[in-house]
Parts: structure tokens; sequence; C-alpha cells
């Protein structure tokens, strides 16, 4: 396995090294099942500290391509029977249109969705899953274990400000499929198909969530606050509104208290049920994280509530660990966990035992805030690489794993062009125009791109990627990007 590190790159030897692990498994050069040489064996082959190479290893780990299999590393066997993603979009050496460089050194993906791991198997976590492993053959109820929802309910009252009860929670696999149990429940309810309220732009993988279960999705304009609640009037029989007032999804705005209240206000007096995806609440870089909107729903009487929060551990944590939750008011939970019962509970008990150990240890707080500092760095890089741009703006990013590029005068077809363009230079984003569920709706602020890109924060080739995007977006009103 050739590793060859460049201690003049700018980039950190850790990532070098995991960068040329994954490339070796995405050429083939390794192979699932095959095993790595030791630590040891591979720090004095490259030329770097052990402590390099076990730190790669740890977030090669987190990310799913190396497994410990009897003392040994391993690629992953189960790559053996799929393709490696890379291997399908890695392009050939080509010229780029905006630089004339060849490009054939590996794509920097830069498109929303994919946290930072690096780090999150530490000693701790590994505790966590070994005291879990030790159990093996517990059962928990359909609403998850009640050590975990104790745990989660004691997290959403420190991180998010939201005092609820364990028995409030319920454990799910994640946002969407919190989305799906609760949109079940209440098509259930009410015996037919929901009119379901999303954001406009907003999140394309939960509006898909709704559309696939048979409801009727209404788009509604956005402005820089979040979801327009005057709007919302002309959606009077909506059965859910779907948000994301802690951090807009993909704009970034955080939804103030008069809105907030406004919003639970219209829901109660029209019988409607509010969904709130709070996915990155806790990673806010300004000031203390915005309260959850369920913290605003009075709980006064036994159907006061209107709020259910869905969140999950998909950004501090990894996407692949499959585990969130979803805070039911008092009114609607009988009916979600009659539900649940029948369906049974898809996240397996030793997940649900590893995360409540991990939780009680109180590492997943000391996480967040190490996660923090570091997306707060990585927005840093960001604006100082994208900055002062004459056709590109950067919008304001507050907290998260993503930052929202607008293409000044932009239409569709330079979006396009631009995302193109950035792939044949070597870099991977998304276009804006994929957010939009009405592409040709109404825009309520001026201030709001119909066009752009969306870019993640979390790739360890973002330092790559940002040089790489740069001069993409600075010709990107020359005809090289038409």
């Amino acid at each position: 396995m050739p590793l060859v590190v460049d201690r003049g790159a700018g980039i950190s030897l850790v990532v070098q090294v995991a960068d040329g692990i994954r490339r070796a498994i995405e050429s083939g050069a390794l192979r699932g099942g095959d095993v790595l040489p030791s630590t040891r064996t591979l720090a004095e082959r490259v030329g770097v500290s052990r402590g390099t190479v076990v730190a790669a290893f740890d977030q090669l780990h987190g990310e799913g391509w190396l497994v410990a299999d009897q003392g040994a590393t391993r690629v992953d066997p189960g790559l053996a029977d799929h393709p490696v993603p890379g291997r399908a979009t890695r392009p050939t050496p080509s010229t780029s249109p905006v630089s004339g460089r060849r490009t054939g050194a590996p794509v920097a993906d830069l498109r929303p969705g994919q946290p930072d791991v690096s780090g999150l198997v530490d000693p701790t976590w590994r505790a966590a899953w070994r005291e879990a492993a030790a159990g093996a053959g517990t059962q928990h109820p359909p609403q998850g274990s009640p050590a975990l929802r104790a745990a989660l309910a004691e997290h959403v009252r420190v991180a998010r400000g939201t005092a609820v009860d364990p028995d409030a929670v319920v454990v799910t696999a994640g946002v969407r499929e919190g989305l799906q149990l609760v949109l079940t429940t209440l098509s259930r309810r009410a015996g037919r198909p929901l009119r379901v309220v999303v954001e406009d732009p907003g999140y394309p993988a939960l509006r898909r969530v709704v559309a696939a279960l048979g409801h009727e999705v209404r788009p509604v304009p956005v402005d820089g606050d979040g979801l327009s609640v005057e709007l919302l009037d002309h959606e009077p029989a909506a059965d859910v509104v779907l948000v994301t007032p802690g951090h807009q999804y993909p704009l970034g705005g955080a939804m103030p208290v008069a809105r907030r209240l406004a919003l639970v206000a219209w829901a109660r007096a029209h019988g409607a049920v509010v969904v709130e995806d709070d996915y990155d609440g806790e990673l806010r870089f300004t000031g203390e994280p915005v309260p959850a909107l369920a913290a605003l729903d009075r709980r006064g009487g036994e159907d006061d509530g209107v709020v259910v929060t869905l969140g999950s551990f998909a950004k501090v944590l990894a996407p692949g660990i499959g585990v969130g939750h979803a805070l039911v008011p008092d009114g609607l939970r009988p009916d979600v966990l009659a539900l649940r019962g029948d369906l049974g509970s898809p996240v397996p008990a030793t997940v649900q035992d590893a995360l409540a150990h991990y939780l009680d240890a109180g590492a997943l707080r000391r996480r967040t805030g190490r996660m923090r500092r570091r997306y707060r760095a990585r927005r840093d890089l960001a604006v100082a690489a994208l900055s002062d741009l004459p056709e590109a703006r950067l919008r304001p990013m507050d907290g998260g794993l993503h930052g929202v590029v607008e293409l000044l005068g932009a239409d569709a077809a330079r979006e396009h062009a631009v995302v193109e363009a950035a792939a044949r230079a070597g870099v991977l984003v998304a276009g804006m125009g994929d957010y939009w569920a009405d592409p040709g709706g109404l825009v309520v602020s001026a201030d709001l791109p119909r066009h752009g890109l969306v870019i993640g924060l979390g790739s360890p080739h973002l330092e790559r990627g940002l040089r790489r995007l740069r001069p993409v977006l600075g010709g990107v009103g020359s005809p090289a990007a038409r």
C-alpha cells in the first residue's frame, strides 16, 4: 500500500494518512477484508508518529472504512460486495475550465450532510460499546430503553433548554424514521392522507418522506427568519407544519421568539401539529443554542401540546449511528406508542445501551463543545476563502455544518454550469435549486437566493475544496462557467 505524506502541504498528517488509505480502498488497491499493517509498522514506513496513524485509523473506523478484527485492523469486509461510491464519483484527469490545470488529484466532496467524525472513537466511546455488548440479549420496550430516554431528556434539558419528562421521549432510528412515525400516527387518526406544510426552500429528504407516504406536500415560503407564519393563513386546512426553527435549512436563519409563539398559536387555532426538525441546534457559533420550539409549547392540559420535536445524533456523532429521538406531547403520545408497539423499535437494544452509557459519561456534552469549536474554525476558513468575490456571496453562518453561496444575478442554467465547473475542478457541491419545492414560486424576501451553492463544512478535504472552488466562483460570469 503506497502511502506518502507531504509535510509542506498545509494539511494535517492525520488527514493525509486517512486520505491515502481511503484512496487505496476506492482505487481497489485495498479490498474488503484486507489486513492493514499495524499502526507501529505503518508509522515507521510512512515516517510519522504512531499517534498520527492511530488517529487516522480511528477516523476511518468511525466512517465505516475499517473494522477491528481479532487484534488486527481490516478494511470492512462488507466493501468486498459493494462498489465504493468514490470510484463512481472520482473524475478522470482532465483540464479545469477555469484555470487550465490538470485535475487528477482526489475529489474534494463538499456536498452537505457529511459531518466530521474524527476523534469519535475514543476510550469513552469504546468503553460504552464494550459495556453494552456485555449485556447483549437485553430487550427494551418499543418506546426505547428507559436509561437512554432518561439520558436524552437530560441532554435536551441542558443542551436545548427544553425540560421534558423521560416518558415524553420516544427513541427513533433518526429524524426521517421519527417523521414517518408521527405522520403515520396522525394519518391513522384522521383516516386520510395529510396536508403537510413544508418550508420553501427546505430539506428535500424530508419532503420526499412526506410524498412517499402518500401525503400532500404544501410548500410555504421562508424569509430570513424562517417560515412565514402570515402565509400559513393560505393553508388553513394544514394538518402538519414541518419546520427547522433553530437553524433553517438550508438558508441558516433562526426563528425569533415572537414568530415561534405565533406559529404555536396558529397551530392551536387550526388544530395542526408542528413537527420541529432540530437537526443541529447544539452547533451554534454565536451565543447559546436557541431553545427548541417545544420549550414554548405550553403543556397546560393533557391535550395541550402541539409541537413534536425530532432530533438525532447524525451531526454531532455520525450518520451511521442511526439513532434519534422524538419529544411527543401528552395528547399524541398514546397513539404514537400504540403504533410503535405494532411496528416494534428499529433500534437494536445494544445500540441504545451503548449510547446511554456514552451520554451518562458526559461524553456527548464534551464532544458537542469540541465540534462547535471545530465547525466555527471551519466556518472561518470558508469565510476567508470565499470572501470578496464579485459575483458570489457567502451568506452569514451562525452555526451548523453547511453554508450557502449566493450566485448573484444567476439563473438555473448558470447555477448548473457552476456546479459542473466545480466538479471538473475536482470539488463536489450541491446546487441551491435542489432545495426549492416550487422553483417558480414566491420569494418573500429579495435577500433570499434563488440560485447558488450549498457547501458542507464536515469534509476532511475542506481546505482543498475551498482552494479549488474560489477560482470557479471567480469565473462565474465568464463564458467557461456558462
